[in-house]
């Protein structure tokens, strides 16, 4: 070993003792007869000391030293006379006796500190140095204790581990592939998994019924702060359970991590049905740590003559507390903020509830002050409080609602990263229609259960049934999702032709998986998290790039290794590929 000790350990009772350490030089001070230099390795930082009285050439080598030079150095312990209290090391130093320099470095595009001078795509282009700011290296770590963790407790409750492969078939549901070309099948193609799906289904009918995996997935898809081409699962399936088996053994999984990585209790997970979330929150994954429900007001604001809610399909809005003192400038804010195209609402209709229990609103034309009280009675506001109302097509308005509802809740403070609000959102809609292709698809995958209770339904009107699935929520974000399977050969072949497959089809697609129900599959069912969401929620930012060691950019580009890049023409005609060059007019 190239030291005794790391840059993080040495304390106040390693004073008079000798120590080798190796590390980067962080920063160099040089004050008189005396060279200060800070050293860093991934388990701290420690002060080193070179006296020109002491050793004058050893001192004269240190002012040589650059920024994240590779060094190793001996020496002695000694208590600091100017202690840092910031620092775990900050009572000691070291005085030098000997110092190699293991790798001269050049000066760093950008200062490895927490605090850094470097853009996010520079950043991102020298990732390896970017990586030894504090910051990630705390963002893997999390993410490291998280995995361990996670194995622990699955394995304590009986879950075994198994890889399952990442050449598989291609299959039409759900996002994009990333497909490969076959070398020796000329013409054909593998894909990367989007989930492992179907193979941890095959593992249930195996026999082995507490299936687990921490597993890379791919999906060609655009990209947001919390996606990523390649992500991680925690890839989970069981057998001879229902639904609240899954959902008690993971609810247990996230409340063991909470305890053991963050030091938080989190009571039981309520559960809210999909539909229940759209009426009230607008969105099939709420941020519950606030209230601010919606409020539908069909039936006390139409009629009246307003045209834009006499035409409305839906007119419902929100009660900010506290907030009828918003100036005009702050209101016409909000108005911009939800007519911004990403949102799309045409306006923004508000009703401030005056503390002399008088009302002022942007329609006051249309509705007297007895009209506006009767709003504020199906808000349940009070003096003080802010109402704010769209209008227009209910799907669209219910969305546009949530987006300026969590807009409130930031800008009161009500979204704490520090406070955890989970829930279950269960009872989503099977299949969704699809007006461009006039077809039916599946809102999880086409191996979900539909409620025993529903699936009459899957040929007469397939809309109206409720799949056997569930999602868990935790503070607005959609943490992972799973169903209870279809494991009967008839029922599966059924939700194929609903979803306008032909028996060809199925068979060409999942002939594998159909015929594997013959075998005696037993009643399964699983759940997935989203492991880069999941860490990156319990360290309280929102993208997940910060805490994966090597990231995609918005691009899906890997600016670092220049991905993706050109093949050489060798290797297309070994793929049986041709790529068509541009033609330059």
């Amino acid at each position: 070993m190239l030291r005794t000790h790391t840059c993080g350990e040495l304390k106040i009772n390693n004073v008079d003792e000798a120590a080798e350490l190796s590390g980067w030089v962080q920063r160099a001070r040089n004050l008189g007869g005396m060279t200060f230099i800070d050293l860093r390795d991934r388990y701290g930082i420690t002060q080193l000391v070179f006296d020109m009285e002491h050793h004058s050439d050893l001192c004269q080598k240190a002012r040589k030293l650059g920024r994240e030079y590779v060094i190793k150095i001996k020496g002695n312990v000694r208590e600091r006379s100017s202690k840092n209290p910031k620092m775990p090391t900050g009572d000691i130093e070291i005085l030098v006796e000997e110092l190699q320099i293991l790798n001269p470095s050049e000066l760093p595009p950008f200062t490895i500190e927490d605090e850094t001078d470097g853009g996010e795509e520079l950043r991102m282009k020298y990732r390896y140095l970017d990586l030894r700011r504090n910051v990630n290296k705390h963002n893997l770590i999390l993410r490291h204790r998280m995995s361990i963790e996670t194995r622990n407790y699955l394995n304590k409750i009986g879950f075994i581990e198994i890889e399952t492969p990442y050449l598989i078939k291609s299959t039409p549901e759900g996002a994009r592939d990333f497909v490969v070309p076959s070398r020796m099948s000329p013409g054909e193609f593998y894909a990367l998994p989007q989930s492992p799906q179907t193979f941890k289904q095959l593992l249930m009918i195996s026999g082995y019924d507490k299936y687990f995996q921490i597993v890379k997935c791919f999906r060609d898809e655009d990209l947001r702060a919390d996606r990523q081409p390649e992500f991680t699962q925690i890839d989970c399936e069981m057998s001879f359970v229902e639904r609240d088996d899954v959902l008690n053994t993971f609810e247990g999984l996230t409340k063991d991590l909470f305890k053991v990585i963050k030091d938080v209790e989190v009571g039981d997970f309520p559960r809210m049905s999909y539909d229940e979330a759209i009426k009230y929150y607008g969105s099939d994954k709420p941020d519950i740590r606030f209230d601010m429900k919606f409020v539908e007001l069909n039936d006390v604001a139409q009629g009246k003559g307003f045209k834009v809610f006499d035409d409305a399909e839906l007119v419902v809005g929100i009660n900010a507390e506290g907030c009828a003192g918003y100036t005009r400038k702050q209101l016409d804010k909000l108005t911009e903020f939800v007519k911004k195209p990403q949102i799309g609402a045409k306006g923004l209709v508000y009703v401030k509830y005056n503390e002399d229990g008088s009302f002022k609103s942007s329609v006051d034309k249309f509705f007297d002050q007895e009209a506006l009280k009767t709003w504020a009675e199906k808000f349940n506001a009070n003096p003080g409080d802010l109402m704010l109302i769209l209008a227009g097509k209910a799907n669209d308005t219910r969305s546009q609602l949530n987006e300026l509802r969590l807009e409130m809740g930031n800008q009161l403070g009500l979204r704490n990263t520090k406070e955890f609000a989970p829930l279950w959102i269960v009872d989503f809609p099977l299949l969704e229609w699809d007006e461009d292709t006039g077809r039916y698809y599946a809102m999880h995958h086409p191996f979900t259960s539909p409620r025993d209770e529903d699936i009459e339904l899957l040929e007469t009107d397939p809309g109206k049934i409720r799949a056997n699935a569930y999602d868990l929520v935790i503070n607005g974000v959609e943490i992972g999702g799973g169903s209870i399977r279809i494991h009967n050969r008839d029922l599966q072949n059924r939700m194929f032709k609903a979803l306008g497959f032909t028996d060809e089809e199925a068979q060409k697609q999942f002939g594998f998986l159909l015929k594997a129900f013959e075998f005696g599959a037993p009643p399964h069912g699983g759940i997935a998290f989203g492991f880069d969401r999941l860490v990156s929620l319990f360290g309280g930012q929102d993208s997940i790039r910060d805490f994966i060691a090597f990231p995609k950019n918005n691009a899906g580009r890997d600016v670092m290794i220049d991905s993706p890049s050109t093949i050489s023409e060798e290797q297309l005609k070994e793929l049986h590929l041709e790529v068509k060059k541009p033609v330059r007019e």
